[in-house]
């Protein structure tokens, strides 16, 4: 059986899309018209948004400039009339306008752009049409120093990188300025993720939730964080374990993706059995251990951190991944791949990602294998910091288990990196 004719597929497309689209945009004017009668609610009815659409796509098949271009006046004309009278009944909404000039723009859409755009724009009008009441309570809840602080963000992101230079820094070969800072850009975009599901979706989110979302974070954070907790309320102490578990789960997934989403497929393969085995045998763990305290009362949690996308916290990456980087460039030019080591167990005791990252992105007189095997033993060291503040921090015999899985976690990077 033949394909249809690009025309008539597009024909039939553009009134499919814009019939589906009318029915949602006239559901959305009668929930807005209330208890006004249907014959008030105005522009905005299923079968003006098909014929719109249709008329869009006559006019640009006819011509895509003139004539299109005239029809487009005229409809924008004949909306804003529309507008100014729904205005004096008290309708100030501009969404009915803004579907109809999204409508009569379908034709040409799908006639020249990528089917997913097109699917894309359709679902985006639905989706604005059908979830008002949540958008509104989304709208309502959110803080505007989040929107001032994301609104930097990208303006950090489309302008200052591609501004920055592809060069290398000084004495540092393949650490290139862009790669720092796209190294910023998708850490602190991951890290964002899950500060904001913890901070609006589930803001009191319960132990283990707070262990899965924090690992996201920072596991040593979160860490932290449930350890407090616990020594706090005591009482609380069932799933407490399994969370900082947990939290060390999502360390290695986040070290994963990190590495693969900057290019580094080598390194992500070769790390991909010693981080997946340990990140299986995490989650099972704290399976096991949540699965014995099921009954137990659970404690809500705060946000593990402070906004991810705050300039300062940016910045500061950004300095660590270039000191990192040069310290790491001087002990293994001086001491190879045994000073690296050593770097590396040092290193996991503070923040491992700018290492990691830097470590990657750089090239330095050691095999790659000698890197994975830093990258190992940072992460093990870390394990070793996270296992005494799960200790020290809870004072309680409840996180013992935890702690024990920590340092055999470990124990198990130190034998992989040294073997």
């Amino acid at each position: 059986m033949s394909p249809l004719p690009p025309l008539l597929s597009g024909f039939l497309g553009t009134a499919g899309l814009a019939f589906i689209i009318g029915l949602e945009l006239h559901a959305y004017r009668r929930r807005g018209a209330g208890a006004l009668a249907p014959e008030a609610e105005g522009f905005g009815t299923t079968r003006t948004i098909t014929l719109i659409a249709v008329l869009g796509f006559v006019l640009w098949v006819i011509a895509p400039v003139a004539p299109f271009c005239v029809g487009l006046a005229v409809l924008g004309l004949a909306l804003l009339l529309d507008y100014r009278k729904r205005v004096q009944g008290g309708d100030g909404s501009l969404v009915p306008s803004v579907v109809g000039l999204i409508a009569y723009s379908l034709g040409p859409l799908a006639l020249t752009a990528p089917l997913a755009l097109l699917a894309a724009l359709a679902v985006l009008v639905l989706l604005a049409l059908g979830e008002q009441a949540r958008i509104r309570r989304f709208s309502d809840a959110f803080p505007p120093e989040e929107g001032v602080t994301l609104a930097k963000f990208l303006v950090l992101a489309g302008l200052i990188y591609p501004l920055l230079p592809a060069t290398d820094l000084p004495y540092l070969p393949g650490i290139g300025w862009t790669k720092i800072w796209m190294a910023v850009l998708v850490i602190s975009g991951i890290s964002y993720l899950g500060y904001l599901a913890h901070r609006y979706l589930v803001p009191r989110a319960g132990t283990l939730l707070t262990g899965l979302l924090g690992g996201l974070y920072s596991s040593t954070a979160a860490t932290l964080v449930l350890a407090r907790g616990l020594r706090a309320t005591p009482e609380d102490a069932g799933f407490a374990p399994a969370a900082v578990i947990l939290a060390t789960a999502m360390m290695y997934a986040r070290l994963l993706a990190l590495i693969a989403l900057l290019g580094h497929v080598q390194a992500a393969l070769a790390l991909a059995l010693p981080f997946g085995g340990l990140f299986a045998a995490s989650l099972a763990l704290a399976g096991v251990l949540a699965w014995r305290a099921r009954g137990a009362s659970t404690q809500a949690h705060p946000a593990v951190s402070a906004n991810p996308l705050d300039l300062p916290v940016a910045f500061l990456f950004a300095g660590l991944f270039v000191l990192f980087a040069f310290i790491t460039q001087l002990v293994t030019t001086r001491f190879g791949a045994s000073g690296l080591h050593v770097l590396s167990f040092a290193v996991g005791f503070s923040d491992i990602d700018p290492f990691i990252l830097s470590l990657l992105d750089g090239k330095f007189a050691v095999s790659p294998q000698a890197v994975t095997a830093a990258i190992l033993i940072a992460s093990a060291s870390n394990n070793l910091l996270k296992a005494a503040y799960a200790l020290g921090f809870s004072r309680n015999r409840a996180m013992l288990p935890a702690a024990l899985w920590l340092c055999a976690a470990a124990a198990i990077s130190f034998g992989l990196a040294l073997s």
